[in-house]
């Protein structure tokens, strides 16, 4: 049974400022094996959480639509399946910018959320990501610094910034990052108005813009990310691509990876959801860039549709919470190690040996059969969230 600590009553200004578990696995005996599946995680975490920490994680933007359509969108696919196809051996590994991944999923960035959770921040994200063979985003807002967090893995890892003042700020972060190990730059370019996530609001959690001035953010245009790319001389990933016109535009411009991102849906409201834009945008590349996706991925059977449809690895932003949330760096571990045993089978069963062999002819349109909602993927966690 997985060890919880008695849920606490916090004014909400004080609570999103203040780690909400330890760092320590859950289980009889401190096992995180003891997580069989990702709901156990997923119970953990809103067992370890304060209601309105849970919120301002898995919540979106005013209705909610777009976090809803990102789940639905997902529900909309299903997978064709071969049988009597040697499976004995599959190979779940992709590469992200020359670096080998085991598994084509990565930690996306999820700001200061790390350090409301725990006491290391994102020093523990980036640990789990590297023990598990694969990479991590490292935003601007995460605790306890980049400096940090770069020197606690011995794998570089990627950086992504929020720009919240003037070019000389900028620089100085964009120097500290290449000289911190960073190996690529993720400029976020969805956020130049921050998104009305009314769970937020009426919890009265003081989590708004973050830091600086967001007029900076607001102001950015494609020169600006032009003279970033020069400034650090690294490969640029540009996070929040949500059309082929924008897509055509960074491949123009010499983007190397198309990030398509809705922001989890906490950004535009009624958007469309990110699978639905992710073959449009690999079109509009035409493989002259790398193409990443998130947004909603909550598992193996996500991750190979967006394989699918032509994305080169997914990332995962609320899960990688709620893995925190439940078992710090040991969580967040687990939660990597469950999802490639998703990915694994999920390709066994349905007659693929490698990433390599699919495309879009394995999947196909279906009827969604549940409501989609944040955590409608998980069924037992629900049915035990109606019983609370």
């Amino acid at each position: 049974m997985v060890k919880t600590k008695p849920r606490l009553i916090r004014k909400p200004a004080r609570n999103t400022r203040r780690p909400a578990v330890s760092d320590r696995p859950p289980g009889k005996k401190g096992r995180t094996e003891d997580f069989q599946s990702l709901q156990e995680i997923v119970m953990a975490a809103r067992r370890n959480l304060s209601r309105e920490l849970w919120d301002h994680l898995s919540g979106g933007s005013d209705s909610e639509t777009t976090l809803a359509r990102n789940r639905l969108a997902l529900d909309n696919l299903a997978l064709r399946q071969r049988v009597l196809v040697n499976v004995a051996d599959i190979d779940t590994t992709t590469t992200l910018l020359g670096q080998k991944l085991s598994i084509p999923v990565f930690l996306a960035p999820v700001g200061g959320f790390v350090g409301m959770v725990n006491p290391r921040g994102a020093i523990p994200v980036a640990r789990a990501a590297v023990a598990r063979g694969t990479t991590a985003f490292i935003s601007t807002a995460a605790k306890p610094g980049i400096e940090q967090t770069a020197a606690a893995v011995r794998e570089p890892l990627i950086f992504q910034l929020y720009v919240r003042s003037d070019r000389k700020w900028v620089e100085d972060i964009l120097d500290r990052a290449k000289s911190a190990g960073y190996r690529a730059l993720c400029v976020t370019v969805d956020r130049a108005y921050y998104g009305r996530r009314e769970r937020d609001l009426i919890s009265r959690a003081a989590v708004r813009e973050g830091f600086g001035d967001p007029k900076y953010q607001a102001s950015l245009d494609w020169k600006d990310l032009m003279w970033m790319k020069e400034r650090m001389q690294l490969p640029l990933i540009v996070k929040g691509i949500a059309t082929a016109e924008d897509a055509r535009l960074a491949v123009e411009h010499g983007v190397e990876v198309i990030y398509v991102s809705n922001h989890g849906g906490r950004q535009l409201d009624h958007a469309q959801a990110s699978i639905e834009v992710l073959q449009e945008v690999v079109a509009a590349v035409d493989g002259r860039a790398e193409v990443l996706v998130d947004g909603g991925i909550l598992r193996g059977t996500d991750v190979i549709k967006a394989i699918a449809l032509g994305a080169r690895a997914v990332g995962v932003g609320k899960l990688l919470g709620w893995a925190l949330a439940a078992a710090g760096e040991a969580g967040v571990v687990r939660m990597l190690e469950l999802v490639e045993t998703e990915i694994r089978i999920a390709m066994g069963l349905m007659g693929v040996s490698s990433l390599a062999q699919l495309n879009p002819s394995w999947v196909r349109p279906a009827q969604p059969v549940v409501a989609a909602s944040a955590t409608s993927a998980y069924p037992w966690f629900e049915e035990r969230e109606r019983d609370r």
